[in-house]
């Protein structure tokens, strides 16, 4: 599994593209008789592979974002994320021309045609489509930069001009244009869901403006999600897409869902928010990735408790709404594992033993080969575990 970095290949100048280094290295994968799997990554990457590795934006993309920091997704403070661009542009011409979704699409179109033996062949087995910060559908609602610490909320990211002007236009057409604004009393990125006036149980979440302001925000990561999709299954005809999801498993024991909410997630105890987002992959035929092979054994951590998560009831919901919707699911682990015990677990999850319907994942993306996973012992266990794994599912190595 290899991120094809949007920074790295549209990085000087708009349609310029440049895929020397990534058609070495598929070379030497279809010489050692392997296949790939590619993401599609329109986000930066912030250190999360390596401390040493960062890779931003594309430079001219950065340089208009300079004289037009709207292009970002923005908080109510009115600071930017600079991780990806904000939805607010989808459709707006603001990069040279283009609109955000044809800058995507022309990116998909080039890798398709560079690459194109590699498709023929069947040696590019599956497109994951980045659709948000770390390649995942969501909102960047919990940025680290900005002071959010574990198990805060997290904030909305809806305040720059192209976001508030769709928030218009919906407040206005419900006619209700005071309703045209973010809700006041949502806290902060650390805060908790009672001390909020927003978040806690019966709170203004679930009144006529909240509910309103959660479907708007939460039909916008639907929207975006369908829109790149759709172009992404254009690009792509024939070949396997998938999209990823992350799990936002802390405060689900609550009434609110307060940290699913500001990420986009509108899955309070009372609505059930990913079966839209199931329907939306089906349409195009896309495999969700939910990266939760092991989240269901993180019960017992103390931090979680305090945190009120559910990692296991959010893995039964979010799989249920994607097997109801008829979506092949695929993953790969949230941690690093080396040991006996955690591929076991990953097992558990991947390839349930008792499950009535013997659902079970298609692939597994096992993250992440380095100089560690390479030493004797751990390359031992690893070796057992994809000797288990092999037979009912696909294994890839991340680089």
């Amino acid at each position: 599994m290899i991120d094809c970095w949007w920074g790295i290949v549209e990085a000087h100048a708009p349609q310029e593209y440049n895929w020397n280094g990534y058609r070495k290295l598929f070379q030497m994968v279809h010489e050692l008789k392997l296949k790939l799997q590619v993401v599609m990554s329109f986000h930066e990457c912030g250190g999360n592979v390596g401390d040493d590795v960062c890779i931003p934006l594309p430079h001219w993309v950065a340089e208009i974002g300079r004289s037009n920091p709207d292009i970002f997704f923005t908080d109510r403070e009115g600071r930017r994320n600079t991780e990806c661009l904000s939805w607010g542009i989808d459709k707006e011409r603001v990069l040279r021309g283009r609109t955000a979704v044809e800058v995507y699409f022309d990116f998909m179109r080039s890798f398709r045609v560079e690459f194109n033996e590699f498709f023929e062949d069947g040696i590019i087995s599956m497109v994951e489509v980045g659709l948000g910060p770390c390649g995942e559908l969501r909102y960047p609602s919990c940025p680290v930069k900005y002071g959010w610490r574990y198990p805060g909320i997290g904030e909305f990211q809806c305040y720059d001009q192209y976001m508030l002007k769709s928030l218009r236009k919906a407040a206005e057409m419900r006619g209700h244009s005071f309703w045209a604004r973010g809700p006041d009393n949502a806290g902060s990125y650390s805060s908790h869901p009672h001390e909020t006036g927003f978040f806690c149980d019966e709170g203004d979440y679930d009144g006529y403006y909240g509910r309103f302001f959660l479907n708007w925000y939460s039909q916008l990561l639907i929207n975006h999600g369908d829109l790149v999709l759709s172009l992404a299954k254009l690009a792509f005809e024939g070949s396997c897409i998938a999209a990823k999801l992350p799990g936002i498993h802390w405060w689900y024991k609550t009434s609110s869902h307060a940290a699913e909410l500001t990420a986009g997630f509108y899955n309070p105890c009372n609505r059930d928010g990913y079966i839209a987002i199931a329907a939306m992959l089906h349409k195009h035929g896309a495999a969700l990735n939910f990266a939760c092979a092991e989240l269901q054994f993180l019960e017992q951590l103390e931090d979680l408790q305090e945190a009120l998560a559910n990692p296991q009831g959010l893995v039964w919901q979010v799989l249920n709404a994607a097997w109801e919707a008829c979506i092949t699911v695929v993953s790969e682990n949230a941690f690093v594992c080396h040991d006996r015990v955690g591929y076991n677990k990953i097992l558990e999850n991947v390839k349930p033993v008792n499950d009535p319907d013997g659902r079970h994942f298609s692939s597994f993306t096992y993250l992440r080969l380095t100089p560690l996973l390479m030493e004797r012992q751990n390359f031992m266990e690893f070796e057992r575990f994809v000797k288990r794994m092999h037979g009912e599912a696909v294994l890839y190595l991340q680089v």
